[in-house]
């Protein structure tokens, strides 16, 4: 497909990466001239440094032969502005970043009364799956398909747990609930493990169950099942009072540290019941005093990734809290994730993954559409809700006599609510969805597991 990119900050830069890898055509646009160049100088892309919402740089930029317009600009009104323009140019999909809470209410005017295709928020995105986390602690990632009824997460295999030296195949009867070990993240390596493999200490896995079994296989492991009853929130930028909005109504206690009084008069007035506190987050005596060893999560979102990595690692040392770090930056992210900082949350690639969803989703608009997809284990592996629409190659036909890609795993069924961990007499039939995890990119069709 034909796709223009405006914006060539993180996600925008992180996008074109991602695209250009699916073979679209990808024209990119910037004010910035140095943003334009290193992309052009990077990737096999158009680029062009102009006003993206002016209708000569779109026009010059092709838009009437473009399929997707993704505005992801740092400003929200010309993000608005440039999908308004594409859609009565040339009739396109658009795609807008819209971040400021005040239109957070009025998303859904919006996209009808312009007709924008998709309205995309990645800080409040980034709350959600931080809340997520707080909820069940024990998991260092949480993805959610099918509404929330089947979970992927993330834990670590500890010394003495009975899964160290447990074959995967026994998983779920040694643990007296149905789940399924779908990754498998031991030193450098990726895996989608066999039956026949040995899990051992020190593997982070990925497995999957639906909220009543993932419970279950937690208390089975004696990891906590109950979520984090307060918060400390370093950071009062718009994740940040997300954040605490959500976590106010489940009626967790909150308190937030800013170093910037306007913002802390701001929050206090949006957050009654929150504490917000006027100082520096980095202040160790300040965090001690305000209770960073009594706090059962830390949460830190201040716009410096350092700090927010030193941050966590203190509180690590000086608490027991569920420590959660936003990274902005994605270039060092491998190191990142090897350091001891608990749970890391990228917002560029939370961001990136729907509307890499709606692409796909949009390439196959009339086959088996992609309802859900997630990167996990560091951006090598792919996790894929499709809903079965159509009679193919691989419905009503056991999983066992299927013809499967290597690296791929059929891993759960949701057919009309009932959730299936399947087993190789299992069949996908027209209705379900289906939950697909594999090491190869790009796939648009749950026929593409298949060889031949």
């Amino acid at each position: 497909m034909n796709i223009i990119i405006v914006g060539c900050g993180k996600v925008g830069s992180n996008l074109t990466e991602l695209l250009i890898n699916e073979d679209h055509n990808i024209t990119v646009i910037d004010t910035r001239e140095k943003k334009v160049a290193h992309l052009t100088e990077n990737f096999d892309v158009m680029g062009y440094v102009g006003n993206g919402a002016s209708i000569d740089t779109l026009t010059e930029a092709n838009i009437q032969e473009t399929d997707i317009l993704i505005a992801v600009t740092g400003s929200d009104e010309t993000n608005l502005l440039m999908c308004l323009m594409a859609k009565k140019a040339a009739r396109c999909h658009t795609i807008a970043r819209v971040r400021n809470p005040m239109y957070n209410r009025e998303i859904d005017f919006i996209k009808a009364q312009m007709g924008i295709s998709m309205i995309i928020n990645p800080e409040l995105a980034a709350a959600n799956e931080i809340f997520q986390l707080l909820r069940f602690p024990s998991a260092y990632k949480i993805d959610a398909f099918s509404s929330g009824k089947v979970q992927l997460f993330k834990i670590l295999i500890q010394n003495g747990q009975v899964l160290d030296g447990l074959e995967v195949k026994d998983l779920s009867s040694v643990c007296n609930c149905d789940v399924l070990v779908c990754t498998v993240e031991r030193g450098d390596n990726v895996t989608i493990p066999g039956g026949n493999f040995r899990l051992k200490e020190g593997d982070l896995i990925t497995v999957i169950a639906s909220q009543d079994n993932m419970i279950a296989f937690f208390r089975k492991l004696n990891l906590s099942v109950r979520q984090a009853r307060n918060t400390l929130i370093i950071g009062g930028g718009t994740i940040g009072y997300y954040l605490a909005k959500r976590l106010l109504d489940a009626h967790i206690k909150v308190r937030i540290i800013e170093n910037d009084p306007d913002r802390c008069e701001q929050l206090a007035e949006d957050l009654p019941e929150a504490s917000i506190i006027n100082g520096d987050g980095s202040d160790k005596q300040l965090l001690i005093e305000e209770g960073l060893s009594r706090a059962e999560s830390f949460v830190t979102l201040t716009n410096v990734d350092e700090e927010n990595i030193l941050l966590s690692m203190f509180a690590q040392r000086h608490s027991k809290a569920k420590t959660v770090t936003k990274i902005n930056r994605l270039a060092f992210d491998e190191i990142v994730e090897s350091l001891n900082i608990g749970s890391v949350v990228y917002p560029k690639y939370i961001t990136a993954d729907y509307i890499l969803q709606y692409v796909r989703a949009l390439q196959n608009s009339v086959g088996n559409r992609i309802a859900r997809l997630y990167h996990i284990m560091n951006n090598r592996v792919e996790a894929i809700e499709f809903s079965i629409s159509e009679s193919s190659p691989v419905t009503d036909v056991p999983l066992m006599n299927l013809n499967l890609k290597d690296n791929q795993l059929i891993c759960c069924i949701n057919r009309n609510g009932k959730i299936i961990i399947p087993r190789g007499q299992d069949t996908i039939r027209i209705g379900d969805s289906v939950i697909i995890v594999t090491l190869e990119k790009g796939l648009q069709d749950v026929r593409d597991i298949l060889k031949g």
